[in-house]
């Protein structure tokens, strides 16, 4: 490996290095929680290993342990999840000449965190920023199997942790990504609306309060950026 490449993984070590911490709870909460509601140290491990989102593992986790049927299940967690073909639609253009053994373990690591780091106009296309990319990427998925596996130990030698408000660790990574892309009308509009109507429908109990938060706020971000694009077009 040449200097440079040296540098780039580096350079994304540290600086995915603040993101690995920030989730420490998260992770520790996704494994407690999961051995907590009765999934074994193999099952919650294997979940941190293959599926790979945290959002998307303790709604499965917390659905799975309230008997919720299997359509729900999949319809919510799919849901979740289908932000991540959104993001490969966004950074296509940018790998689309790469060879696939760049282009599937960029795929397969592009979480919210390296999305983040996305946006700059080079981003992937060059051996060093892919190198870069894979290094912030596997960092932190690695510190996230290794958050998950403290959380069986703990979940399993310590009474039950979901009392500590380590969930606020979700609310606050997803904060610290959502509001430096806070740049326009429609994107805030999609962000004050997706709070409101998450807010308002789980204080109902409504059981698909994450689901239609999500559908209305994209609807809204997505009408308010229609009518801007005509009103640009007209002036």
């Amino acid at each position: 490996m040449s200097l440079s490449s040296k540098r780039a993984l580096i350079k994304g070590f540290l600086d995915m290095l603040p993101l690995c911490l920030a989730v420490i709870p998260w992770g520790i909460l996704c494994g407690s929680l999961a051995i907590q509601n009765g999934f074994t140290a193999i099952e919650t491990q294997a979940m941190s290993l293959l599926v790979f989102a945290g959002s998307a593992q303790l709604v499965a986790i917390e659905l799975i342990a309230g008997n919720t049927p299997l359509l729900t299940i999949l319809f919510t967690t799919f849901i979740i999840s289908s932000r991540h073909f959104l993001y490969g639609l966004a950074v296509r253009h940018k790998v689309i000449d790469q060879p696939m053994r760049w282009r599937l373990p960029v795929s397969f690591v592009l979480t919210d965190e390296l999305f983040a780091f996305s946006h700059h106009r080079k981003a992937y296309r060059t051996k060093l920023r892919l190198v870069y990319a894979l290094s912030a990427g596997f960092s932190f998925y690695i510190a996230w199997n290794l958050w998950t596996l403290i959380g069986i130990v703990a979940g399993s030698l310590l009474p039950d942790l979901t009392n500590l408000g380590l969930d606020f660790a979700i609310a606050a990574t997803f904060i610290a990504l959502v509001i430096p892309g806070i740049k326009n009308l429609a994107t805030l509009a999609t962000v004050i609306t997706a709070g409101v109507m998450a807010t308002l429908l789980k204080s109902q109990g409504f059981e698909l309060w994450l689901v239609t938060a999500a559908l209305t706020a994209m609807t809204v971000g997505y009408v308010i950026s229609r009518a801007q694009t005509k009103t640009e077009q007209i002036v």
